[in-house]
């Protein structure tokens, strides 16, 4: 065979290979287009010789701190506002109202549009949401608005600036950074972000000045160098998507992946539900037994869940498993153990058991924001990344709405009957994780993003990747990229 028509034939097993699997070459393509916007010695030096993932990862400690600053005031509204216990709760979880659009929408446009100018939205909705906070005493209005541009300011750190984060931990950008690098940075700047924040706030509020306003201006502070930090960082990915209207860029087909929708999906709402519940509403409910040390309880409730999440997450990596849904299955487990115990505290009106939940919970919390993220990344692959990650965060901030629905039940039912109701419900959710755990693995599909009526039936034969069709292959498609 002459060598005219070995280069022939090779032609066309790429062809065919670029046809056959478009996930993965779209990936490859991706990938190798990210290197046209180079981390140049001027972009470097702006950062301070600083990683750009560790700017990024301060931009969503910066958001994540805007979120959770609020949580432990709810006592101070409470006792020096005389809000109803209903109404504070609505305060704590009103921002899911701006955080479940930001997150489904933000995502997907940093997908087409860059990560960058996304992010800068998502700083600056958390300095508009801090001013609002600090003029909380001329009204409720200003609380519910201030939590609601909050919500927004997580919405947009949690899937732009945790997709971010991930493409900045890899390649070029942190060439010695390990596979899990990406997820487990992440996780830890919302858990770290979140702890700070709630801790500043609680010690101004129970020992400082001005406590309804002090809090937030150092958190305005904080966050204001940030819109130029996050404005000098390079992009982990050449934009790009679906030609036409913007909406049309909001689809995100992997979230139709039967592994997201029967496993991650079931344990995600239980995240920031265990947490809404130990760290929010469990203070509320120990206000007999704390006196005026209440705040102070409050705040360490909700270090002590957010402090244990960041430290148990270096170790979650072990209980994850690429073979089964391991991690998931233990993490939501031990949040159900923990909103068990948070029960017990109130019926016993125990403190040392209360904040004794929050390790509980805290336990589960790092393990399965570790594990979740982990797969996600593994289902979106990179077309899609920061819009799965969003679906992923908007079903897992739904469970901050838990203490609002509790207050609102309350009254009407023993607290204690409707705590047994959740961790009912919360068994269920585990049940259908165990036996989805070992199935539609995204390696068993590979690199389906979605098992819908587009995608090919598992029975069909497997066609050859790229990587199968060997080097020339691969080197014509990077060959072609650089022509």
């Amino acid at each position: 065979m002459s060598v005219t028509e070995t280069e022939t034939e090779q032609e066309g097993a790429t062809a065919e290979a670029e046809t056959e699997i478009g996930t993965e070459t779209t990936t490859v393509l991706a990938v190798a287009s990210a290197a046209e916007e180079p981390v140049t010695p001027a972009r470097r030096a702006a950062l301070g010789g600083v990683k750009p993932w560790i700017a990024a990862w301060g931009a969503v400690f910066v958001c994540s701190w805007a979120g959770n600053q609020f949580s432990p005031l709810l006592l101070m509204y409470e006792n020096r506002e005389h809000f109803s216990s209903l109404l504070v709760n609505i305060f704590l979880g009103v921002y899911v109202l701006g955080l479940a659009p930001a997150l489904l929408i933000a995502g997907s446009l940093s997908d087409r549009h860059g990560r960058r100018p996304l992010m800068l939205v998502g700083v600056l909705a958390a300095l508009i949401g801090s001013v609002l906070l600090a003029l909380g005493p001329a009204g409720a209005p200003f609380l519910a608005v201030g939590r609601l541009f909050s919500g927004v300011s997580v919405g947009v750190a949690m899937a732009v600036g945790n997709a971010w984060i991930k493409e900045l931990s890899q390649g070029r950008f942190d060439p010695g950074a390990a596979e899990d690098s990406g997820a487990r940075r992440a996780s830890l700047a919302f858990t770290t972000g979140s702890a700070a924040g709630a801790l500043l706030a609680g010690l101004v509020a129970q020992w400082g000045p001005l406590p309804e306003v002090l809090p937030f201006l150092v958190h305005l502070a904080l966050a204001v160098p940030f819109l130029v930090i996050v404005a000098r960082l390079p992009e982990g990915r050449v934009p790009g998507g679906l030609a036409g209207p913007w909406w049309r860029q909001l689809g995100v087909p992997s979230a139709g992946h039967r592994r997201f929708t029967r496993v991650v999906l079931l344990g995600a709402p239980w995240i920031f539900g265990s947490a809404a519940i130990g760290y929010g509403y469990l203070p509320t409910q120990l206000a007999g037994a704390t006196g005026s040390w209440g705040l102070v309880c409050a705040t360490a409730a909700t270090v002590i869940a957010l402090g244990v999440s960041s430290a148990i997450q270096p170790l979650a990596q072990r209980v994850h498993s690429l073979e089964s849904a391991r991690g998931l299955v233990a993490a939501v487990g031990i949040m159900l153990v923990g909103i068990a115990v948070v029960a017990l505290a109130i019926r016993t009106q125990s403190v040392a058991i209360g904040l004794g939940a929050n390790v509980v919970i805290g336990v589960g919390m790092g393990i399965a924001l570790v594990s979740s993220l982990l797969e996600v990344q593994r289902i979106a692959g990179a077309r899609d990344l920061a819009g799965l990650t969003g679906v992923f965060y908007a079903a897992a901030y739904a469970g901050f709405l838990a203490p609002a629905v509790i207050a609102a039940v309350a009254h009407l039912v023993d607290v204690h009957v409707v705590l047994a109701v959740i961790v009912g419900l919360g068994g269920l959710c585990w049940i259908g994780i165990l036996v989805a755990s070992r199935r539609h693995l995204p390696a068993d599909e590979r690199g389906l993003a979605a098992d819908g009526p587009g995608a090919r039936a598992r029975t069909e034969p497997s066609r050859p990747s790229i990587a199968e069709h060997g080097a020339p292959a691969a080197s014509r498609i990077a060959s072609s990229i650089e022509r």
